[in-house]
């Protein structure tokens, strides 16, 4: 069997990948620290019958023996699109990986809106030895993560510690978890951006999420609340954003994901002061412990699909989510 690896690793991941392999034949190719698709030569992606990694989905039309897809993201709603796999193909992705990674980064770019750090950065910039006025704190706050999966509970979890009141949204289940103090559902968002000091939206790109974060939600925002994204663009209406900010409904938004990416020159979120934008990196194969993760998923699964076990994080093709 041909094991394909596309996704950027070391030669420590090497050497576990090669041991899970056993007598099968392993080739790597240099994945790309984003860990976005990669192009991959049409001769190796027809050989394969397993790929390790994300390839970009219109060349997966060459992968006429593959059997399984192990995705480096968690992501998965490019792959579930008809005609991009063949019927019976699995598809499994990384849900679990890049919680911590993701966290980190949310939680620095909200301390950096509440205590005003970006005017700071300008002030010694221009050697200015100003203060600048109060600040806002996670503490006492109320914070709605939408999308309570691995990542929104990680940052839950973050907030929680620092003494907010976290609610965690999900498509259905309230069943309350530790990392929460409150669990609602998304048909009732709206009612909990009302209460919400921090809103976060961690949610996959699906037909049901697409434009989620629109003018009526901004519009039942609490006064002064703090926007974070690091889940995919397609989920917010950014000029609903951009006067939000404008209008002062929102303090600040931190964005990680935007439609399109990379965003153009011009566009009106690099000019709206308040909004902060990041190239898509919280995630990504940055941080060592994402890579680790990534390849222990990976490995894992390539050991049960050569003993016919079941596999962990399989998609569910109707939804994009792990089923």
């Amino acid at each position: 069997m041909n094991i394909l690896v596309v996704c950027a690793v070391t030669e420590a991941h090497k050497a576990q990948i090669r041991a899970a392999a056993g007598d099968n034949t392993v080739v790597f190719t240099a994945g790309d620290l984003s860990g976005t698709a990669v192009p991959v030569d049409v001769e190796k992606l027809a050989a394969a019958h397993v790929i390790i990694g994300n390839v970009a989905p219109p060349l997966l039309k060459h992968a006429k023996n593959l059997k399984w897809l192990q995705l480096n993201s968690a992501g998965a709603g490019s792959y579930v699109a008809p005609g991009v796999l063949r019927p019976g193909v699995f598809l499994t992705n990384a849900t679990g990986a890049y919680g911590v990674a993701v966290a980190e980064h949310l939680l620095s770019q909200l301390l950096m809106m509440m205590k005003r750090l970006p005017a700071y950065c300008d002030n010694q910039k221009a050697e200015v030895w100003r203060d600048e006025g109060p600040v806002e704190g996670v503490y006492g706050s109320t914070a709605i993560i939408v999308g309570f999966g691995d990542i929104g509970a990680r940052f839950g979890k973050a907030l929680k510690a620092m003494g907010a009141h976290v609610i965690g949204i999900r498509r259905r289940s309230t069943y309350l978890v530790p990392e929460a103090s409150e669990m609602g559902t998304m048909d009732k968002l709206v009612d909990y951006a009302a209460r919400a000091d921090i809103i976060a939206s961690a949610l996959p790109d699906t037909a049901a999420t697409r434009g989620v974060f629109n003018k009526n939600f901004f519009a039942a925002v609490k006064k002064g609340a703090y926007f974070l994204t690091p889940g995919r663009g397609t989920a917010v209406d950014q000029d609903a954003l951009c006067d939000a900010v404008e209008n002062g409904r929102l303090a600040g938004a931190a964005l990680d994901v935007t439609t399109p990416e990379p965003l153009p020159a011009g566009h009106r979120l690099w000019q709206t002061p308040g909004v902060y934008i990041t190239p898509h990196i919280a995630g990504g194969l940055h941080l060592l412990h994402t890579q680790n993760e990534i390849v222990n998923i990976g490995v894992r699964n390539l050991r049960a699909f050569l003993a016919g076990e079941p596999l962990i994080n399989e998609v569910d093709f109707t939804t994009g989510y792990k089923k």
